[in-house]
């Protein structure tokens, strides 16, 4: 397409005018800072059971959300081009009040006047910097059997291109060799150390996505009021997935509708918009049994701390 074509291309002014229209709404942010709650964040390792809940929650009409993660915008603020690419993580040292302004002005220009529901896997990695932010928020953090979710991370890494980063961050710069060269990109999200990763096997590199990520969570929860912090478990979808989301909205202190129990009550039939199937306990018996009793010993210790034998 030629510039004159693109020009008068319907979906290119389509897509300007919602775009001025959003900068304008910005705008009008700024100028009045209308009275908006601090997000609630759901955080977890991808592919730890963040996607269900997110689906679940934002099904309430008591919150806004958009229905993909928005880890563009999260870099807007702080990028990994801010930190000589450690990782995608973030700190309160990090946390600029004009960040605040810029995101409560972002979420206002699209969705209107009220409470966030945000779920961009790199969050797991910026928790303090978020409480900085919005020391009011929620975090809902998900836990997962390692096996079953450093499986399903292999599975996402299998999905050629769908998962890679240089759609959001552009070429890594450093040489990647994931599993003998079969992988030149990383995928999900890039963890503090991950050049040390760039020659090792794939079961190798998602044990330490796995690890890093509920690590950083843990190490944060220590910084969030109790009574902000809900810790949800993957496994319980399955035995009583009413009785978990039922305690989640009471906590964040929102109405539980027969409509969100009727569709609480059937999780565990239900794929969602990530993952082929309906949730599964065990998968990684069928799926990558021989990668993952490789990794066993690597995973042991925060299996014991999360509870897990």
């Amino acid at each position: 397409m030629n510039l004159l074509q693109k020009i008068f291309d319907r979906e290119f002014i389509a897509k300007n005018v919602a775009e001025c229209n959003y900068q304008a709404r910005e705008h009008i942010y700024q100028l009045i800072h209308p009275d908006m709650p601090d997000p609630v964040f759901i955080i977890g390792c991808s592919r730890a059971g963040t996607t269900v809940t997110f689906e679940t929650i934002r099904s309430s009409t008591d919150l806004n959300s958009f229905p993909y993660e928005i880890p563009q915008f999260w870099h807007s603020l702080v990028g990994p081009w801010d930190d000589n690419w450690h990782s995608e993580a973030a700190t309160h040292n990090d946390a600029q009040p004009e960040h605040r302004d810029k995101a409560l002005a972002y979420f206002y220009a699209r969705l209107g006047k009220g409470l966030m529901l945000d779920k961009s896997c790199i969050n797991v990695m910026r928790i303090s910097y978020l409480h900085s932010l919005f020391p009011n928020a929620y975090f809902i953090y998900l836990q997962r059997d390692g096996r079953d979710n450093i499986s399903s991370l292999m599975e996402g890494w299998k999905q050629r291109g769908r998962f890679d980063l240089h759609q959001y961050l552009g070429k890594l710069p450093a040489d990647v060799q994931i599993n003998q060269g079969e992988y030149n990109d990383w995928c999900f999200f890039l963890p503090p150390d991950w050049r040390d990763y760039n020659q090792a096997s794939l079961e190798e590199v998602c044990a330490y996505q796995w690890i890093t990520a509920n690590q950083m969570a843990l190490d944060a929860k220590a910084l969030i009021p109790s009574e902000k912090w809900i810790h949800m478990r993957y496994e319980d979808i399955f035995d009583d997935p009413v009785a978990m989301f039922q305690n989640v909205f009471a906590q964040l202190q929102l109405p539980f509708s027969e409509q969100l129990k009727s569709r609480c009550a059937t999780l565990n039939k239900r794929p969602t918009s990530i993952v082929n199937g309906p949730p599964k306990k065990e998968k990684w018996k069928s799926q990558n049994p021989e990668a993952i009793e490789k990794i066993l010993p690597t995973i042991e210790p925060m299996m014991q701390t999360l509870g897990y034998q």
